[in-house]
């Protein structure tokens, strides 16, 4: 009886263990390929359970999410001779589990491989400004000599992204000499600009003055007013010529006290008042009265 039991307990445990041994679990993002005697079964397993034959199947699984792969930094001389490194990033995802399992013995190595080889041969058709300001371009063909191959091996390429570009440090200086050689040029053109326009203002100003001089009283004082705010304690201004010509013609003209001939007789001048001496420095004249 002892030994009955023992068997049949043995006989379980053994069940439990093929059973256990041909259920697997697949989940959402993959997929299983199940190898019968070797050869694979047609049709790809879904997530859930997949059911085996103990001893007889041997299921792969295989991710069908997108896998980020970094790219090693690559050594190249570009078109017009400038070495540098870059380095980039693949996007990729299986599209067909068999193939990806069956045709190539490590996708992932593989894509690799041909991802650093495809990143040194555009580096050597490039020039370095296309490197440095036309990325969009290179990774769309980067991405295109990587797809070719990929897609015979079941595997997709999502994307390709050129991470960075290491320049030599004489390449560096001579670009921010050139940089700033640039911004130079630029501003001594903008303070050239500016020069220009103040001269055409300051000469259609000087016309406007030319023609109105109480224009430059009205600027004289102006400037008075600025210099005033400075709180100064002495202020010395140019009096201009400009200034006095407009002063003497606005002034009205002195009444004469010469003798003036009315009516045939001769006016004499008013006295002076008392006390004042009325001297003459030129000897008075008679006029006489014409007929």
């Amino acid at each position: 009886m002892n030994a009955i039991s023992v068997l049949l307990l043995t006989g379980a445990g053994i069940g439990l263990f093929g059973l256990m041994s041909s259920v697997r679990v697949i989940t959402q993002y993959e997929r299983g390929v199940i190898f019968r005697f070797g050869r694979v079964r047609s049709g790809v397993r879904g997530p859930g359970l997949a059911l085996l034959l103990p001893l007889a199947d041997r299921l792969r699984k295989v991710s069908m999410q997108i896998i980020t792969m970094p790219v090693p930094a690559q050594d190249g001389i570009t078109r017009d001779n400038v070495t540098v490194r870059v380095d980039a990033v693949v996007f990729y995802k299986v599209d067909d589990p068999v193939r990806a399992i069956v045709d190539v013995e490590d996708y992932h190595a593989a894509v690799g491989q041909v991802a650093q080889t495809s990143l040194r041969s555009i580096i050597g058709k490039s020039d370095l400004d296309d490197l440095l300001s036309n990325r969009e371009r290179l990774n769309q063909g980067l991405e295109l000599m990587i797809d070719s191959p990929a897609l015979g091996w079941g595997v997709q390429i999502d994307r390709v992204e050129i991470k960075d570009v290491v320049l030599p440090e004489s390449m560096k200086r001579s670009m921010s000499r050139q940089a700033e050689a640039e911004r130079e040029r630029r501003a001594r053109v903008i303070t050239a600009d500016g020069e220009l326009q103040a001269s055409a203002k300051l000469a259609s100003a000087a016309e406007t003055m030319a023609e109105h001089p109480a224009a430059l009283q009205l600027r004289l004082l102006q400037t008075v007013v600025e210099v005033a705010a400075e709180k100064n304690s002495t202020l010395v201004l140019p009096f201009p010529v400009e200034l006095l010509r407009f002063l003497e013609r606005a002034t009205p003209p002195e009444a004469s006290n010469a003798p003036s001939a009315h009516n045939g007789r001769t006016i004499p001048r008013p006295a002076p008042a008392p006390g004042i001496l009325d001297v003459d420095p030129v000897p008075p004249t008679v006029e006489r009265a014409t007929c």
